[in-house]
């Protein structure tokens, strides 16, 4: 927060003189005395004024040069403020002026700026020091203070000529220039020189081996899709897969996997010789595996050399096989496809045998059971002679039902002979007795067919047990033909569960070598030690911006 100086305001109209004259002539020559010690205080602080030439009043060269002075500063368009401001200074000086222009220019030959701002602080001075001023012509040494350079206060004789200044100004600009070239110059030879230690030179290696050094390699590309056997009708969300990708995904993943595991790599080595082919000489140093070989080392050459990738969209598996000749290509990639079809029909194998397994067995308990119930059923005919209850049963009742008729018979007989007046005992005591032999026969029928007798046990228990040894045989025969049932449900289940691979694109050995691209990987080097580059430079400058602040 600044302080703005109070000053007295001076209300004075143009033309009009600094110091108004007093009517009384005392007064006057007491206001003459006092101007006069003011200058002479003011020549005290300020001794430049001492060595400025006065000019004599009438001296007309003099006055002619300061008219040409206060005409030029009168051109210069200064406003109001800043005369009013000169005006104060100069009163501040002790000069004696005309004119707000001539107080312009005399503070100017006495070397004070006259509308600098603290040139109008200045001119608030306490009473005190204003007293002490009015008493000794020294200014007043206030602590602390630096001793004035009075060697500079005076003005320069040095006089430049405008031709050589400008001479002198085009011949540093025109260095500035070079050094600004010769620095642009350093800096791209510098850049170029890193461009080419670490883009260029890297490249060119990188071509040098592509073009010349590397071996070339020959890729075989097969394609085939895994199938399943399409069911007769499938429901709910489970049918609307069907005949799609989406059903055999997860089964093509498996054996993309397979294809790219250690396993594979493992077996193609015991049966096709990998390592072995990769181990030869006359191919390049980057891509030949060290004697001996790792594993590790050979499955890291595989991952490399043997490509598969999976569309979900087609459900298509494709497959590349490298290899330094072109037959060697085609057979590892013909081992690789036998692998897979493999790795298909055990996917599906083990639900398969474990299906038909459960019916089979189901199928052979039921056998056996029925089995068991047929010699249990022959068991019991035997014992108790006899095959057929029921027919033995009806048998019994139609003989029964016939005793019953002739005893019936009888008895009307007897009846018609008891009728006469007369009758022959001989003849009634007969038909009595066959009466009566009947009824025994009849009754002894009936206690053999529900009593048990001497021989064994009665003719109803008899039946009995020959009726549930048909009937348990009967029952395991009919669960024979329901476990065959679900064995043929089983075995059409099974079929449903096979997967089958079928080749899209048949593997065909090439004529030309596939790899390496020799353009195309010199480009993408260059794109990759660009970037690395690229990005170190940022790095460092980042970091020196960060160090330098």
């Amino acid at each position: 927060m600044t302080t703005p100086p109070r000053v007295t305001r001076y209300r004075l109209r143009a033309g009009a003189p600094l110091t108004p004259r007093p009517a009384d002539p005392a007064r006057a020559e007491e206001q003459a005395a006092e101007a006069a010690a003011r200058a002479a205080s003011a020549m005290a602080m300020h001794p430049l004024q001492q060595q400025m030439p006065e000019t004599a009043p009438g001296d007309g060269d003099g006055n002619d040069e300061v008219a040409q002075q206060i005409d030029r500063i009168r051109r210069e368009g200064l406003t109001g403020r800043q005369l009013r401001m000169a005006r104060r200074v100069a009163q501040k000086q002790g000069l004696d002026i005309t004119s707000d222009f001539d107080a312009v220019r005399q503070l100017r030959d006495l070397g004070i700026d006259p509308f600098q701002r603290s040139n109008i602080i200045e001119l608030v001075v306490p009473a005190q020091e204003t007293a002490m001023e009015e008493i000794t012509s020294e200014p007043r040494v206030q602590l602390p203070s630096t001793v004035p350079d009075r060697s500079r206060d005076l003005p320069s004789t040095e006089r430049v000529i405008p031709s050589d200044t400008a001479e002198r100004r085009a011949s540093e600009i025109r260095g500035i220039q070079r050094d600004l070239a010769r620095r642009r110059r350093r800096r791209m030879g510098l850049l170029m020189l890193r461009l080419a230690l670490f883009v260029l030179l890297p490249t060119v290696v990188a071509g040098y081996y592509f073009f010349v050094v590397a071996t070339p390699m020959y890729a075989t590309r097969s394609e085939f899709v895994i199938q399943q056997a399409e069911p007769q009708s499938g429901a709910g969300l489970g049918g609307m897969f069907q005949g799609t990708s989406m059903a055999t995904q997860q089964d093509s993943i498996t054996v993309q996997s397979y294809l790219t595991s250690r396993a594979a790599m493992v077996r193609l080595d015991e049966e096709e010789g990998f390592k072995e082919v990769f181990s030869d000489p006359e191919i390049d140093p980057l891509q030949r595996l060290p004697q001996p070989a790792t594993n590790e080392a050979a499955y890291a050459l595989y991952q490399d050399h043997v490509k598969i990738s999976y569309d979900p969209t087609e459900g298509i598996v494709k497959m590349e096989v490298i290899a330094p000749d072109p037959e060697t290509s085609q057979r590892f990639s013909e081992a690789l496809l036998g692998y897979a079809e493999e790795q298909v029909d055990q996917l599906t194998s083990r639900l398969r045998n474990d299906q038909m397994q459960g019916a089979r067995d189901s199928y052979e308990a039921a056998e056996a059971r029925r089995a068991d119930a047929l010699a249990n059923w022959l068991r019991i005919q035997q014992e108790v002679q006899q095959i057929d209850p029921v027919g033995e049963t009806a048998a019994r009742t139609q003989q029964i039902s016939a005793l019953e008729t002739q005893r019936q018979q009888l008895q009307l007989e007897l009846q018609t002979r008891l009728g006469v007046r007369r009758p022959n005992e001989a003849q009634v005591n007969s038909v009595r007795s066959q009466i009566a032999g009947i009824e025994a026969l009849i009754s002894d029928l009936r206690r053999e067919m529900t009593e048990a007798s001497e021989q064994g046990a009665s003719l109803a228990a008899r039946n009995t047990e020959l009726r549930l040894a048909e009937e348990d045989y009967g029952f395991q025969t009919l669960l024979v033909q329901q476990a065959l049932q679900q064995m043929e449900a089983a075995q059409i289940e099974a079929n449903r569960q096979v997967r089958y691979l079928s080749l899209g694109v048949e593997p065909v050995a090439p004529d030309e070598a596939t790899y390496p691209r020799a353009v195309e990987n010199t480009a993408l080097a260059f794109l990759i030690f660009s970037g690395i580059y690229l990005m170190l430079s940022l790095t460092v400058s980042i970091l020196r911006e960060q160090v330098s602040s």
